[in-house]
């Protein structure tokens, strides 16, 4: 009879897994390459961050010493109308630049993407031209067509017998004025974006949407909208983002006065005023702090209301 063969026990093998450092020694060249990306990150992007939170809690002309003040600069911040009447303003641009000219880029996507349409890559260009044409000639242009007295808007009102209209010195209308910026500027840039969604959803679905007997309507709202959804809030993200730190376009246009009553006065060319012109960039700091607070809430309540439609 054979006897059963009984399995000697191998010790354990233990494998040292190296250390972190052990692997970055080991590929160090590649970070050597890739180094100078993070080291300007370093300094021009997290230590301004961390110097602003640090400025917040300080009173400091740019010069001399800082001084301490704990949450007096958040306290005074609450209680600062010209804050508010800028956060107002910002809003109200938001809202009147923001809504038509995301719904424009949608059509002029829509029509980029007909099979019909020929020269399309010249109509791409022309329209993403409007994004990297320098802020500064736009504003000067801008400036022309609103002028109160000589401006081509008025004239082309008065074609269709309506009079002349104080564009600069009107709350509501310098307003207008800043978003038509704004529109004119974005919506090429929004539109090749919505354009290369539309042109990466299947056609296969388009195709047995037709054969099921939808029409174009049906088409439209239950496989393109759906389909675009993901690109629609990339869009309104980066929008509210962009439209809350507006600052050029109210600047080079109306001033560092912004206008008026201030009714074109941003929450980040108030934050400018501040720190640059009153020198009081512990001040300054807290309001970018405010700023970075109500974009973040802003963009959550954006974010969860599209996801939701």
């Amino acid at each position: 009879m054979t006897q059963p063969k009984h399995e000697v026990a191998r010790p354990p093998v233990f494998h040292n897994k190296p250390s972190l450092w052990a692997e970055i020694w080991k590929k160090r060249t590649l970070y050597l390459f890739i180094s100078p990306f993070f080291l300007l990150f370093a300094v021009f992007g997290i230590f301004p961050i961390i110097y602003s939170l640090y400025l917040s809690f300080h009173n400091w002309s740019g010069l001399g010493e800082r001084t301490f003040v704990g949450l007096s600069n958040f306290q005074y911040l609450i209680t600062d109308a010209g804050f508010w009447q800028a956060v107002g303003n910002t809003f109200g641009i938001w809202f009147l630049s923001s809504i038509p000219m995301l719904f424009f880029a949608l059509v002029i996507a829509f029509l980029l993407n007909l099979p019909s349409l020929t020269g399309r890559g010249t109509y791409r260009t022309l329209f993403f031209i409007t994004n990297v044409t320098s802020i500064v000639a736009v504003a000067i242009i801008f400036e022309t067509i609103f002028s109160n007295q000589y401006g081509l808007m008025n004239y082309l009102l008065s074609l269709v017998g309506i009079g002349s209209l104080e564009w600069m010195n009107s709350s509501f209308l310098i307003k207008v004025v800043i978003a038509s910026m704004v529109v004119w500027r974005f919506v090429g840039y929004n539109a090749i974006i919505y354009l290369a969604g539309l042109q990466s959803i299947p056609k296969t679905l388009y195709e047995a949407a037709i054969i099921d007997g939808a029409n174009k309507i049906q088409i439209f709202f239950r496989i393109t909208i759906p389909m675009l959804r993901p690109i629609i809030l990339f869009t309104v993200i980066m929008t509210t983002i962009g439209s809350m730190q507006i600052f050029t376009e109210p600047q080079i246009l109306l001033g560092n006065s912004g206008g008026v009553g201030g009714a074109g006065m941003t929450m980040t060319l108030y934050m400018y005023n501040e720190g640059f012109l009153n020198q009081q960039f512990g001040y300054a700091s807290a309001v970018s702090w405010a700023m970075f607070i109500i974009i973040a809430v802003f963009s959550l309540i954006n974010w969860k209301l599209v996801q939701k439609a």
